[in-house]
């Protein structure tokens, strides 16, 4: 079988033939092959035939469409036809599941196929004069008609989302380089995602919509010129905490270090480093009052990640803020009396060894109490 197939679609080039007529035989041997795929078994000893016959039929859809490429219309016709004969057979019910798989992925990709063939000859266009659309773009109407059709394409559902995911991956990853479009391809793509996450079966892609929208907001904020870090990790924190605070409604005794300490420490930890390097004080200034609302948030709330977060940047901030201050003073204290307040210091500490031991183990047992 592997070898008449072969024959038969190697036979149309040596006549000198017109391509159209080359591409037609081509397309009736695949098309051949494919029934031969999807007929019913009349023995258990067909299997190894059929399947012969299905990679005989894919080989087929790939070269014809390859050899199509060449001309505008012949590309059209040949990448329609191709999408046209791989859908019903993903369609074809009696047809073996492996089957079925290759022909929903060889469909996915003739249409996304298609799709840059319009853009290739809209950017052609554009040549002489004419606008022309970024095809990255409608290229993300493929795996939006996969992820609109969902449960409807039944047992061919997982190799067409796949198949649509790599398109999407190359409409996502074609405009690299221009801020801009880059931004919008990840809008875009975060939006189908989205779209996509509303089903049950399927809310795992909410992350990848996530990480999409994050991405174009960073990319819009990059072509803009923003420096300022809070820009890049405030829509961070604000999509971590309301994730956070959903999962701690669907389970209280859920860790504050789970749902909220990536969250704050999105922004805080990026912040405070920036601080240190900041000679200003509108940053420091803002961080500390935000670290003060989390610490006193975390207090109230009775919140371990919260409570410890923000007093840690609050105390960071206070050190970075005084320390000026206090080498100033060390510098005009004559050089025995830090050495004396230090000895001073662990006579206190010493003579109240006990009772701040107490303090720190009741301190201790407090935090735990913290979720």
């Amino acid at each position: 079988m592997v070898c008449g197939w072969a024959a038969l679609f190697a036979a149309p080039l040596g006549y000198g033939l017109p391509v159209a007529a080359v591409l037609g035989a081509q397309l009736a041997v695949t098309a051949a092959s494919a029934l031969l795929a999807v007929r019913p078994a009349a023995a258990a000893a067909d299997g190894p035939a059929r399947a012969a016959a299905a990679l005989c039929a894919a080989a087929g859809a790939v070269a014809v469409s390859l050899a199509a490429l060449d001309g505008r219309a012949a590309t059209f016709a040949v990448l329609g036809a191709v999408g046209a004969g791989s859908a019903a057979v993903a369609a074809r019910r009696t047809a073996p599941a492996a089957v079925r798989a290759g022909g929903a992925v060889l469909a996915v990709a003739a249409a996304a196929g298609l799709v840059a063939a319009a853009g290739l000859v809209a950017a052609a266009g554009a040549l002489a004069g004419l606008s022309a659309p970024r095809w990255s773009l409608p290229l993300l109407a493929v795996p939006a008609a996969v992820a609109a059709a969902g449960p409807r394409l039944g047992r061919v559902r997982v190799p067409a989302e796949a198949a649509a995911a790599a398109a999407g991956v190359v409409a996502v990853l074609l405009p690299a380089g221009r801020p801009a479009l880059w931004s919008a391809a990840c809008a875009l793509a975060g939006v189908v995602c989205a779209g996509a996450a509303v089903r049950s079966e399927r809310r795992r892609l909410g992350w990848a919509a996530a990480v999409l929208g994050v991405a174009a907001a960073w990319l819009r904020l990059w072509e803009s010129g923003v420096a300022a870090v809070e820009a890049y990790t405030l829509p961070v924190t604000a999509a971590a905490l309301a994730v956070g605070f959903v999962r701690r409604r669907r389970d209280p005794l859920a860790s504050s270090w789970t749902a909220y300490g990536p969250g704050l420490a999105a922004t805080l930890l990026p912040s405070l480093a920036a601080v240190w390097g900041d000679g200003h004080w509108l940053r420091p200034l803002l961080l500390g009052a935000g670290a003060l609302a989390v610490t006193l948030a975390g207090a109230r709330r009775r919140l371990q990640a919260p409570l410890l977060l923000g007093g840690a940047c609050l105390a960071a901030v206070a050190v970075h803020e005084l320390a000026p201050y206090v080498v100033q003073v060390a510098g005009l204290l004559p050089r025995w009396v830090l050495p004396a307040l230090a000895g001073l210091l662990l006579l206190a500490v010493g003579a109240t060894y006990e009772k701040r031991l107490r303090d720190a183990r009741r301190l201790r047992e407090a935090l735990g109490r913290l979720v």
